[in-house]
């Protein structure tokens, strides 16, 4: 998942981020609220979730929140402030956020509220629904754990096998699978998976592939992630594959 965090304070930001990176999200950090604006006034990125500070230089939290819902764009977010009344709570919440944190808080916590936040959105796919549960991704065959970081793929006869993954393979494989069925570039991917101003080398896409095939056991097999030549890739998840 790729996530938006802007946050003021750079001992806390980094610290957010150094945890949520651990969690395999992927994490554009922004200190400024206007720079957070025009780069999600691109719309270049794909966000899962939001992370916004009410009080930041530039446009606040607050307004970065009006400015989304006034264009109707679905990006649940996270407010993090120091204002613990409910009067300023409400204002919060009424500007468009989803969830509020009052700091200090504990980083368990954060990472509890993303969750029940991911619970509350919903993700298509172009053949099948992923499902989204507390602590888990499931689509065809196969069932990402968050927690764990670890896949399980069901096999047509009741068979079933459990691996654990890197955080860069449990990212790209949750892309294919919040996707499946669509042919995804080499470019969307990068644009996804790395972080801004990351410069990752030509071939680090094909190379990852490659590592999540043989991961699944799949070295001489595009069974389930396809080379589309001079396109991209695509997760095949079939109907045979459902346990």
């Amino acid at each position: 998942m790729r996530l938006i965090l802007v946050e003021d304070e750079a001992d806390l930001g980094a610290a957010i981020k150094e945890v949520l990176t651990h969690e395999a999200y992927v994490v554009d950090w922004f200190l400024d609220g206007t720079q957070a604006w025009q780069y999600l006034e691109t719309g270049w990125t794909e966000y899962t979730l939001g992370i916004f500070d009410w009080m930041l230089p530039g446009i606040s939290g607050v307004e970065l929140c009006k400015w989304l819902r006034s264009r109707q764009l679905i990006l649940p977010v996270l407010m993090l402030t120091a204002k613990d009344r409910m009067e300023e709570k409400i204002i919060g919440l009424d500007s468009g956020a989803d969830d509020y944190l009052v700091k200090p808080f504990d980083m368990a916590e954060l990472l509890a509220r993303l969750r029940a936040l991911q619970r509350r959105a919903s993700y298509v796919g172009t053949t099948f629904t992923p499902q989204i549960q507390p602590r888990r991704l499931q689509v065809g065959c196969l069932t990402l754990n968050y927690i764990t970081h670890e896949l399980t793929r069901y096999y047509p006869h009741g068979e079933k096998q459990l691996l654990s993954l890197t955080a860069k393979e449990f990212q790209l494989l949750e892309y294919f699978m919040r996707h499946p069925n669509q042919i995804i570039s080499r470019d969307q991917i990068i644009n996804q998976l790395w972080e801004i101003g990351a410069e990752p080398c030509s071939n680090v896409v094909a190379a990852q592939i490659r590592l999540l095939r043989r991961k699944l056991g799949e070295e001489d097999s595009e069974s389930l992630i396809e080379t589309i030549y001079g396109v991209g890739y695509r997760l095949n998840i079939q109907a045979a594959d459902f346990c």
